[in-house]
This record gives structure tokens, sequence and C-alpha cells, in this order.
């Protein structure tokens, strides 16, 4: 039997959690005004849309629609019930739920055995490389390495024991499905089918966590000649590696403080560079960066530093990396690694202070390591090489918004080359004119000559939905209002959902409930509901309202029925062919017209 969490402790949770904080865990927001804004995680966009009012405890995305209260934004986001999202937020507030509505707890779905049983592995390695003769090799590996206790311990690092059935033997004891746990990529299962083994032997072992800091997958290096010399979990239900950033959650405190975020390619580069003081710093999984991944970036950070290998790979791979972010709406920059180095070499080689002021200070801006990309491999002496890199450069500075930054770098090509800094910009000029006669800019593009700020052209709205849309706007924040208008109009409302949300209000009200539109929003279970009424509550509405305000609001919605009545005769009596008959009609229209006012 489903027993439900009583509605004092759901509406305790709601007033103790601050959705700013909440929301900011998963997007950068900004304060302005009264609100604060960022970038909508339900919908991929550039310029942010996505409100959140710390007032009204509330979030709406001005753009897709999304909007309700710190329940909603989980349920959305993460694909939680109503209850899981009631008991994920009580858990971080630390707000003991009943004993009774333990049996809504979503701990018996497949996937949160998965991540239990993660979780558990995860413990198992830590165990075992800190604390066991087991460890002891992991032990001697780490201390060649360079890892101290410090990264070892703030990063989880452990050692999976030279044994084919250490975790295979937990598991079982504390009764997880193995069959589930081969799903969860944990363990194999024999061609024989006659048992299972576990996946991860005698290799480091490092948790990869999902956006809030639950162990999904692991990555494992071999402390031997073993192949492959890494090896990471495969996909499973409950980790997708194109949608996964190593460290997101340890470092998104210093990436939302700094407003920038370091990326690596791989989990040992981020241990360094914290071990070196750089907090902010996340990787991706031995794959190539995803659209996903860079628009999970975005949300949490403006500018971005790649910091890659500098061998070909790594170079052509940081390439990749920048244009897609880019596209996005990151500011790039590009760390200058020295060649046939990595940034753990680099740091275990020259230390913590180098690597800050070489490196990271010394990093570029993508167009001056776009120039750099484009260079490499070319016999810069040879004429006709020459002039087919100046003209690939001419045309990368021809999409650049900002006139400053072309002129900077057409007069590093002037002076290398020796060229007009005239004739240059001439012929930018040209192609740039081409390439806009052949629509060849991306929408993400700016106009590189005189750039303009361009407006969403919004649809005005009717007379009778504004004012529908505003009075219940005062009605959510004044029961006052509500009686005002419970007592006219009662739900005569002309839309269907302001009809709907009246109705709702009025019943809310009608239970004794004070007047807070976030607890309201709360008691609504219909989506498209949720969504119109947070919309309406972040309206801005005057505190200071006149009751002739309200009144002409309400005359507003009663006298629509009859202006479409009228607008309707106008017609008829315009098709009409009789002139008595049309004299009739214009007699009755005349007297509609005076009954509205």
């Amino acid at each position: 039997m489903s027993i439900r969490i009583p509605d004092e402790q759901v509406e305790l949770i709601r007033r103790s959690a601050d959705i700013v904080e909440v929301i900011s865990d998963y997007v950068q927001l900004k304060k302005q005004g009264r609100q604060y804004i960022g970038l909508c995680p339900f919908h991929g966009e550039k310029s942010p849309s996505f409100s959140v009012s710390p007032d009204k405890q509330l979030y709406h995305c001005f753009g897709c629609g999304a909007g309700g209260n710190v329940f909603s934004f989980l349920m959305e986001l993460e694909g939680l019930t109503f209850i899981e999202s009631v008991r994920k937020l009580g858990t971080k507030l630390n707000i003991d739920l009943p004993e009774e509505s333990s049996s809504l707890n979503s701990s018996d779905t497949p996937h949160e055995k998965m991540r239990s049983a993660h979780e558990l592995a995860a413990k198992l390695f830590y165990h075992v490389l800190t604390l066991t003769e087991q460890g002891a090799l992991g032990r001697e590996y780490v201390k060649e390495r360079g890892f101290t206790r410090e990264q070892i311990e703030h990063f989880q690092i452990g050692f999976a024991p030279d044994r084919w059935d250490a975790l295979t033997t937990i598991l079982k004891k504390r009764e997880f499905s193995l069959d589930l746990m081969v799903q969860a990529g944990l363990l194999g299962e024999r061609e024989s089918k006659d048992g299972y083994f576990d996946r991860f032997r005698n290799r480091l072992m490092f948790p990869i966590w999902d956006g809030q800091g639950k162990v999904i997958a692991f990555g494992g290096r071999t402390i031997s000649d073993e192949k492959p010399k890494y090896l990471n979990s495969a996909e499973t239900p409950i980790f997708h590696k194109g949608q996964t950033l190593y460290g997101l959650h340890l470092a998104r405190p210093s990436i939302r403080k700094e407003g920038t975020v370091i990326l690596f390619e791989g989990y040992v580069d981020v241990i360094a560079a914290w071990g070196a003081g750089f907090t902010n710093t996340i990787a991706t999984l031995g794959t190539a960066l995803t659209e996903e991944q860079a628009k999970i970036i975005r949300r949490n950070a403006e500018t971005v530093l790649i910091c890659y290998d500098s061998d070909q790979a790594g170079i052509n791979a940081a390439f990749k990396s920048a244009n897609i972010l880019e596209q996005v709406g990151c500011m790039i920059k590009v760390a200058d690694m020295p060649e046939g180095m990595d940034p753990d070499d680099y740091i275990r080689t020259y230390g913590a202070d180098r690597f800050k002021s070489d490196v990271i200070g010394a990093s570029l801006t993508f167009m001056s390591f776009k120039m750099r990309y484009m260079r490499r491999g070319r016999n810069l002496a040879n004429e006709a090489e020459r002039m087919r890199y100046i003209e690939e450069v001419l045309a990368e500075i021809a999409t650049l918004p900002r006139a400053v930054e072309r002129d900077h770098y057409l007069r590093q090509i002037a002076d290398e080359f020796s060229l007009s800094l005239e004739a240059l910009k001439q012929e930018q000029y040209q192609i740039f004119r081409s390439k806009r006669k052949e629509n060849q800019f991306t929408p993400e593009q700016q106009k590189p000559i005189t750039p303009r700020k361009t407006f969403e052209t919004k649809k005005l709205l009717p007379a009778y939905q504004n004012a529908e849309r505003f009075l219940l706007a005062h009605m959510m924040k004044d029961v006052e209002v509500a009686d005002l208008v419970q007592e006219r109009i009662g739900g005569e409302f002309n839309i269907d959902e302001h009809q709907a949300i009246a109705a709702y209000l009025f019943a809310y009200y009608g239970e004794g409930n004070e007047s807070n539109p976030a607890q309201f929003i709360q008691s609504l279970r219909d989506d498209k509901l949720v969504r119109t009424a947070t919309e309406l509550a972040m309206l801005s509405v005057n505190e200071q309202y006149e009751e002739q305000e309200l009144i002409d609001y309400m005359k507003q919605i009663e006298t629509y029925p009859k202006r479409v009545q009228i607008q309707e005769k106008e017609l008829e009596m315009k098709r009409e062919q009789d002139p008595l008959q049309a004299a009739k009609l214009l007699m009755e229209i005349n007297r509609m017209k005076q009954e509205l006012y």
C-alpha cells in the first residue's frame, strides 16, 4: 500500500530549500535585479531566458515555457517522481521523513540498485588501496606517480585487487542480482554461463560520478604492462559517456566562483591539476567532446580553457572541441602545452607554479590557436603554401564579430609577412561579402561588419487575455483579490487554462490556505497548468494596486464574449444583401455596444 508523505513535511522541505541554491547546482545563475538568470537546462540556448525568483521560490523559462517550484525542477531535470524529489531534497537538508513513507523509496528500482552497487564498489576499492595488503602494489604505484593522500581521498581513488571474484563475492553477500550487475558493467558473465567475474582487476580505480556526485561508472588504469592501459566502464542504463564530465560536481563551486572551467582529456590530468591548486577542472572520458557535454559546460561557465595533450591527436581534439564549444556560446582559450607533454607530466616535472604561469597563464585565444593550427606542417617559405595559409586565416578572421579583433589579427599577418594592412582588409572584406552572399555564416556567428543586436519579436496579446493573466497573478498573491473575483465573475474566464487555474485557486483558498504562489503551484498536478501558473506568478504586478484596476480587468473579461458577438454581427451585416435586414442588424449592433458601457 502506498503511504503518502504528510503535507506539512512536504511544505517544511519546500520552505527550507533555497531554489536558487538548488538550481545553481545545475545552472550558472547571475543576479539581475531581484531575479537570477541563466541558460535554460531544458532546451539549448545561447542567450539566457531562464529566470529564478528567490522571493517567489519559482523558476520560469521564457523560451520553452518550463516552470514550477523546486520540486518540479528536480522532477523535470532528473526524471524523478514527486515523492523522489521530496526525498532528495529532504536528504540534502537533513530533514528526516516519517518512517511510514519509506515504502515510497525508489531504492528498489534497477537504476537505484546499480547506483548502490557502484557506491559499494567505490568503498571497497578505496578500502583495498588504503588499508589492505592486497592494495600494496596500488599504494606503491600511486607513490611513484606522486599522488598525495589528499588527492586519493578527494577523488576516492581505489584499487581493484588481482582476483576474479573480490567484488563478485561482496555483491553476492549483499544480495545484489548478479545478472543486473552485469548490465551495470561491474561484472562479466563466463562464456560457459556458469558464473560471474570482476570486470576490473589489478587496476587503479577512479570513480566516475554523475553531475550530483553519485558513482555511476569507473575508470581503471593498469599498474602493469597489461592492455588496455585505461579501461572505462561500458555504456550502461545509468552511464552515458557523451553526457558525463569527470569531476563536475567537485569543480562546480569553483567554476561558479571564477566563471571559467579548465577542460582536460582525462581524469589523471584533473587530479594532477587539483593537486597543483586548480579546482575548476573537469575532463571528458577518453572520447571526443560531444555537443551534449558542451551544453552542460556552457550552463556552468562562460569561459572554457582547453588543456589537452600536445601531440598531434591532442591538438586535433582541442581544435574540434573548441569549435563545438564555440557553437554553444562559450568563450574559448587554449593552453600552450609544450610539445611532447601532457598536463600530468608537466606538473610532475616542473611543478604547480610553472604550470600556472607558463601553461595556463600563457593560454591562447581561439583565433591565435587556429592560426597556429593551420600553419602546422606547412612550409611558409614556399610562396604557394604561404598564400594558401594567408587566405585560410583571412577566411577565419572574416567570421570574428568584433572589429577590434579583426584589426588585431590582420595587423599580425601584415607584420609577419610584410604585407599591406589596407590590402589585407580589402581581401578580408571581399571574403566576408562572398561568405554572406553564399550564406556560409552559421546562425551563431554575428555579422563581422557593423554587428547589430537582434531582438525577438513577441506576439502582442489581446486586452482580455492580458487582463486575465494579470488578474490571476494578483489572485495568487492576495486572497482578498481572489474573493473579490469569485464574488463578481467566479470562474468565467475566457481561456480554458485560466479558468482551470482560477477554479483550483478558489478551492485552494477554500481549504484555508494562505496566499503562497509556490505552495499553490505545488498543489497542481497538470504539467501544462503548472507551467502556465508559474509564468503568471512570475509576472511583475503592481503591489500597491487600486481596486479600480481589478474592476477594469474584470470588465475586460466580462465584455469579451459580447465583443465577439458584435464582431460576428458586423460581419453578418456586411454580407447582408437586404437593406432592411442590414438596418435591423445595425440597430442591434448599436444596442449591444451601448450595453458594453
